[in-house]
């Protein structure tokens, strides 16, 4: 008996269901507004990074994606630049570090292979470090991929598996029968599904709505900039420390101003040569502008964690929408209001990271079977209770 299922976006999250959807003999229609990558997937960076993750379910995700990533370039038969390159969490005050040391204390209780480095161990690790860093996390198990590369293989894989992508073709609504989502509409046409996925990051919201359905992901820009090539410098995954004490130590509630555009450094370099640097995290609604102000920040912060970086040109720069939720996890699994409908979105800064699990665990979840992985925890329910 044939089964059909419909993923609405083209997104890193939506190709990666699509293919394992189509590993499992189905029969999918991925349904595109734009171009694959066009939406938050291709405005990001290249971080698959665990150690930026407190022990819980979102960890427990995080290092069953990791593993899938290790063989996904021979799985697919494409260049993915995957690397793993391990990771950098880069401490600047002392509170800084004590948040993070409690933050490294339970993730190696939970098994993460994570160590707190020296001052002089850390610019060891990675050399051109300002005399401001004093002190840094280092795990192996931290890597990077190119996302691009990434969406674009898991689309040519589908597509050879007998997937049919849709692009161009925005869903304007949902189709129902009593309490069941039974398809799409896309400009005027009709779609019909046993099961509709929806993994449209940011605009999952306003599919839903008209169900009465209130989905508590908003969008959070975050701002790169692209350097011109250069030499190898960056020897691994690495993200300041100010913004993963920041939400251990809740400044916001103890009093203490907070930056409203969240600034924390994040860079990378491409296997081109370039770096990408960002980044903020703002809440502008759908604003996808880069601004010179926050632009500005974001080079002072890594001209200062680098000072190498001011002699370095700027190219361009770009902002990207994160799905963002209110306990920061995406949302998974089926709506238990509507059957036939299942939701993949709301990964915020963890989209390229958590892919290839996603991917697989809701393809399963699709269609009826087992995820051999505890969603619960994911579940759009959740903020209902």
């Amino acid at each position: 008996m044939s089964y059909r299922v419909i993923v609405v976006g083209g997104g890193i999250i939506g190709t990666s269901i699509a293919y394992y959807l189509t590993k499992l003999g189905v029969e999918v229609t991925l349904i595109e507004a734009k171009d694959l990558a066009s939406g938050t997937s291709g405005a990001c960076d290249r971080a698959i990074m665990l150690q930026s993750k407190k022990p819980g379910p979102l960890l427990d995700l995080a290092i069953e994606s990791a593993h899938m990533y290790a063989d996904l370039e021979a799985e697919l038969g494409a260049d993915l630049e995957y690397r793993k390159c391990g990771g950098m969490i880069l401490v600047e005050t002392e509170q800084e570090r004590e948040a993070i040391q409690r933050l490294v204390d339970q993730q190696q209780k939970a098994g993460l292979q994570v160590e707190f480095l020296s001052e002089a161990e850390a610019r060891k690790r990675q050399p051109g470090l300002s005399k401001d860093v004093i002190g840094a996390t280092w795990s192996d198990d931290d890597a990077e991929v190119n996302p691009l590369n990434v969406c674009f293989a898991m689309a040519s894989a589908a597509r050879k598996r007998g997937a049919d992508i849709r692009l161009q073709s925005r869903v304007t609504g949902l189709i129902t029968d009593r309490e069941r989502v039974v398809g799409v509409e896309v400009s005027g046409e009709k779609i019909f599904a046993d099961a509709t996925v929806l993994s449209s990051g940011v605009w999952t919201p306003k599919l839903l709505a008209p169900l009465g359905l209130h989905v508590p992901i908003i969008p959070r820009r975050g701002q790169i900039l692209v350097s011109e090539r250069i030499p190898p410098m960056i020897n691994s995954v690495i993200l300041s420390g100010a913004y993963i004490a920041s939400k251990m130590l809740k400044r916001a509630s103890s009093g203490e101003k907070t930056d409203p555009a969240g600034i924390g450094l994040a860079i990378g370099q491409t296997k081109s040569g370039n770096l990408l640097i960002g980044g903020s995290r703002e809440f502008v609604g759908f604003d996808r502008r880069p601004t010179a102000e926050v632009l500005h920040a974001i080079s002072q912060t890594a001209v200062r964690v680098f000072p190498v970086l001011g002699s370095v040109n700027i190219l361009r720069a770009f902002a990207g929408l994160r799905p963002y939720t209110p306990d920061k996890m995406p949302i998974l699994g089926v709506v238990k209001e509507w059957s036939g409908l299942y939701i993949a979105a709301g990964h915020e800064g963890d989209g390229i990271a958590l892919a290839p699990v996603t991917g697989k665990l809701m393809a399963r979840v699709a269609c009826g079977l087992d995820p051999g992985f505890d969603l619960r925890p994911f579940s759009l329910s959740r903020f209902q209770r």
